[in-house]
C-alpha cells in the first residue's frame, strides 16, 4: 500500500465503518428513516422491509469500511467499492427532491450533507486509478 493512501483509507474507512455500526445498532425509527430516504431515489427498494434494507446497508458499509482499513486489500478493489458506494449516495442527491437548488447542481441546506459525498467518489477514483497504475508498473 502506498503511504499516500494511508490517510485516504484510514479516515474514509473509519467514517464508513462507524456509519455502518451506527445503522446496525439503530432501532425501527432509524430503519424507517433510512429506508424512506433511500426509496425516494430508488423506488425499487420499497420491496424490502425497512429493517431488512437498513441491515443490508449497514453490513455493506461495515464491509467497505473494514476493507479500506485493511492494508492488504488492494487499492483497486477498495477504490472500486468506494466509487460505487459514492455513486449510490450521489444518486440520492440528484434524485431526492429538495437536495439541490432549482435548475442547479448547487446543494440546498438539506442537500449539503449528501453533496459532500462527492468527496468519497474522488477518493475512490484516486485509489482506483493509483491501483491500476501500480499494476502496469
Amino acid at each position: 500500500m502506498r503511504l499516500s493512501h494511508v490517510p485516504l483509507r484510514a479516515i474514509t474507512g473509519a467514517f464508513i465503518l462507524n456509519s455502518g455500526l451506527t445503522k446496525l445498532r439503530g432501532g425501527p425509527e432509524t430503519a424507517e428513516g433510512v429506508h424512506g430516504f433511500a426509496t425516494a431515489a430508488y423506488p425499487q427498494l420499497k420491496r424490502l422491509r425497512p429493517e431488512q434494507f437498513t441491515k443490508m446497508l449497514a453490513v455493506g458499509e461495515i464491509a467497505l469500511g473494514a476493507a479500506l482499513l485493511t492494508p492488504v486489500v488492494p487499492a483497486t478493489l477498495v477504490g472500486a467499492g468506494l466509487t460505487a458506494f459514492s455513486a449510490g449516495l450521489l444518486g440520492l442527491y440528484f434524485q431526492v427532491p429538495g437536495m439541490r437548488q432549482e435548475g442547479s447542481l448547487k446543494p440546498t441546506e438539506q442537500g449539503i450533507g449528501i453533496a459532500k459525498d462527492a468527496w468519497l467518489g474522488g477518493i475512490g477514483l484516486a485509489l482506483l486509478v493509483d491501483g491500476m497504475a501500480d499494476r502496469k508498473d
